[in-house]
């Protein structure tokens, strides 16, 4: 049986995204490297969220999609005043068969302050 992905200091996994993992085949370091290193990154069809993709394959054209968003951390032992740190929340991931059309990018600010907390 296949573990599901643990919650750790940087990413929290929901019960949706490893259902859609053990679905598409899918590892945990997959879809935290496109997170880390996306191609293409567009606004998430939820509201607050950011959808990331990486092409996956070469024969076939698919692209690797997940979907995620900023959450506050919970509160630490530690009673440090700086609780402006956010966590990812992975919401889920999914695999389109061929070119996907483009639709909004993220703007540079959220990007950026994303790269900042990986």
């Amino acid at each position: 049986m296949i573990k599901p992905p643990k919650n750790t200091d940087k990413y929290q996994w929901t019960h949706h995204v490893f259902g859609k993992m053990l679905y598409y085949g899918i590892s945990e370091n997959r879809i935290q490297r496109i997170i880390r290193f996306p191609k293409r990154v567009e606004e998430g069809i939820a509201p607050e969220t950011i959808a990331v993709m990486q092409p996956a394959g070469t024969k076939k054209y698919q692209e690797i999609w997940a979907m995620y968003k900023l959450a506050k951390r919970a509160n630490s032992k530690s009673q440090i005043p700086n609780s402006k740190q956010k966590k990812i929340k992975i919401i889920t991931a999914w695999r389109y068969p061929g070119k996907s059309p483009e639709r909004d990018p993220v703007p540079k600010e959220i990007i950026e302050e994303v790269r900042r907390l990986l």
